[in-house]
C-alpha cells in the first residue's frame, strides 16, 4: 500500500482533471457574459440560472459520494460512475452554449436552467468519484501534495488551454457560433480525459482496493449518520472553510473579470483573455514551486505565504484606473502566484482528513467527504455568478444582445464592478487565511495517524 506512485499514475490522474477544468473554467469566465451579452438575458435571470438546480443539487454530490462508497463492480467503486457520467457531461456542456430562437426572457431562463441541472448532475457523477482517487492512490502525506500538484497543474493548464482556444475561436467566428463551437470541442476533450485517466490509474487503484478489502471494517452507517460523523470532524470543517473561501474568492474575480477589463478599463475584449492567461499562466509556473516548498514546510504554511499576494493584488485592482495596462498585468501575475496555493492546498489536505476519520471510525468514507467538497465547488461557481449578476443588476448594469454594441454603463455599475473585483474577494480570502492558520493536521500529526491505523490493521491480521 505504501509503494510509491509512478509518474504514469500521477500523469494519468492529472489528465482526468481536464474533464472538469476545461468546461468549468469556460463556464466561469464566459457563461454570465454569454447569457447577458449573447443570449440576451437580463443579469438577474442570468445569475439565477445556476441556482435553480440547487434544491436537488444540495444532496446530489454527497449522495453520489455515498453511493460510490457502496458501489461494488469489477471496475471498483469509482470508475463506473466516471465512465457512465462523462458522455452526458460533454453533451450537456455543448447545449449550454446554444441560443434558442426566442427573445422571451422566461423561455430562455427555463432552457438554460434545465441544461444546468442536467449538466451538474453529470458533473457530480464524474468529479466526485474522480476526486476521491487522491485519497485512495496513496497514503503518504508528502506524496499526496505531489499528486495534487499534478491535478492542480492540469486544472490550471486546462484553464489556460480553454482561454487560448476561446481566443482563437473568437478571432475567426462571431457569437453565438463561436461559443457553440467552443462548447463542442470542450465537451469532446472532457470525455477523452476521463477515459485516459481510467486507463492510466486503474491498475494502481485495483491494487490498493484489494489490500483495503482485506481489512475487516465495521458495517457502513446510513447516509444521514455518515453526514453527522463527517461534520463532527473538526479538521474537515477547517478544510471546507478554507476551500470555500478560496474557491469563492477566485470565482467571483473570474466572473467579473470581463466586465472589469471591457467596461472599466475600456479595453478590447482580447485583453480579458490575455489577463486571464497572465493569472493562470503564473499560477501554473508557481504550482510546482509551492509543491516543492510545501514538502519542506507543510501545506498550511505555503497557503499562508501565497494567499496574501493575491489579497494585495485584488486591492490593487480596485484602485487601478483606465490606461494603467502594465500595472493591470503586473497585478494579474501577482494574483496568480497566490492562486496557485488555493488550487493546491485544500485538495491536498482533504485525504489527510479521510485518514483521521478512518482512525476514529474504522471506515473509509472518501465519497462522503469529497462529495461535500465538490458540492461546495459548485456552490462557489453558482454563488459567484449569482452574486455578480445580482449586484450588477442592482447597480443598473445595461445588458446587450449579440447584434448590439457595448453600451456605456452608468457610474453605479462601474463602482459595482470595482467593488466585486477588489474588496469583496479580498475579505473572503482573508477569512480563508485565518482558517488555514488554525488547521490542526500537520505532517507529524498525520504520521501519527497512519502509525495508529497500521498498528490496528496488524492487530486484526494477528487475530
Amino acid at each position: 500500500m505504501n509503494q510509491p506512485l509512478n509518474f504514469k499514475t500521477k500523469l494519468s490522474y492529472g489528465i482526468g482533471e481536464l474533464a472538469g477544468a476545461i468546461p468549468n473554467n469556460i463556464l466561469v469566465f464566459f457563461l454570465l457574459f454569454f447569457l447577458t451579452n449573447v443570449a440576451g438575458l437580463n443579469s438577474t435571470l442570468a445569475g439565477s440560472v445556476l441556482l435553480v438546480g440547487k434544491a436537488w443539487d444540495a444532496i446530489n454530490d454527497p449522495l453520489i459520494g455515498w453511493l460510490s462508497d457502496k458501489t461494488r463492480s469489477p471496475l471498483g467503486r469509482r470508475y463506473p460512475w466516471m465512465l457512465y457520467g462523462v458522455v452526458p457531461l460533454g453533451v450537456c456542456f455543448c447545449l449550454q452554449w446554444f441560443v434558442p430562437p426566442t427573445e422571451n426572457q422566461w423561455l430562455l431562463f427555463i432552457y438554460y436552467s434545465a441544461i444546468a441541472i442536467l449538466y451538474y448532475a453529470a458533473v457530480s457523477a464524474v468529479l466526485v468519484p474522480f476526486s476521491t482517487l487522491a485519497a485512495e492512490l496513496t497514503q503518504s502525506y508528502d506524496e499526496r501534495t505531489n499528486l495534487i500538484s499534478f491535478k492542480s497543474a492540469f486544472g490550471i493548464g486546462g484553464s489556460i488551454f480553454a482561454l487560448v482556444l476561446a481566443q482563437i475561436i473568437f478571432g475567426f467566428l462571431k457569437p453565438p457560433t463561436s461559443y457553440l463551437l467552443l462548447g463542442v470541442i470542450s465537451g469532446v476533450l472532457s470525455i477523452l480525459a476521463v477515459f485516459l485517466c481510467f486507463l492510466g490509474t486503474n491498475q494502481r487503484h485495483k491494487f490498493i482496493e484489494q489490500q483495503r478489502h482485506q481489512i475487516e471494517r465495521p458495517p457502513s452507517e446510513p447516509i444521514l449518520q455518515q453526514f453527522k460523523i463527517a461534520f463532527s470532524n473538526r479538521a474537515f470543517l477547517y478544510v471546507i472553510g478554507i476551500y470555500l473561501c478560496s474557491w469563492l474568492g477566485v470565482q467571483v474575480t473570474a466572473a467579473i473579470l470581463p466586465y472589469f477589463v471591457i467596461n472599466w478599463m475600456q479595453l478590447p475584449d482580447k485583453h480579458f483573455t490575455q489577463m486571464a492567461l497572465a493569472v493562470q499562466g503564473t499560477a501554473l509556473v508557481m504550482m510546482f514551486f509551492w509543491a516543492a516548498i510545501g514538502q519542506r514546510i507543510g501545506k498550511k504554511a505555503i497557503y499562508c505565504m501565497g494567499i496574501p499576494l493575491t489579497i494585495v493584488a485584488q486591492g490593487g485592482l480596485f484602485f487601478l484606473q483606465p490606461g494603467q495596462i502594465i500595472w493591470m498585468y503586473i497585478l494579474a501575475m501577482m494574483a496568480g502566484m497566490g492562486i496557485a496555493t488555493a488550487y493546491l492546498v485544500p485538495w491536498s489536505m482533504l485525504p489527510d482528513v479521510v485518514d483521521l476519520d478512518e482512525l476514529r471510525t474504522g471506515q473509509r468514507r472518501e465519497g462522503i467527504f469529497y462529495g461535500c467538497v465538490v458540492q461546495l465547488q459548485k456552490f462557489g461557481v453558482a454563488g459567484a455568478l449569482f452574486l455578480v449578476g445580482r449586484v450588477l443588476d442592482w447597480a443598473g448594469f445595461i445588458s446587450s444582445g449579440p447584434s448590439q454594441g457595448t453600451p456605456i454603463q452608468p457610474d453605479s455599475a462601474l463602482w459595482a464592478i470595482r467593488w466585486i473585483i477588489g474588496p469583496i474577494p479580498t475579505l473572503v480570502l482573508m477569512i480563508g487565511l485565518i482558517l488555514a492558520y488554525f488547521y490542526p493536521i500537520t505532517r507529524s500529526v498525520h504520521e501519527e495517524i497512519l502509525l495508529k491505523i497500521s498498528k490496528r490493521s496488524s492487530m486484526q491480521d494477528s487475530l
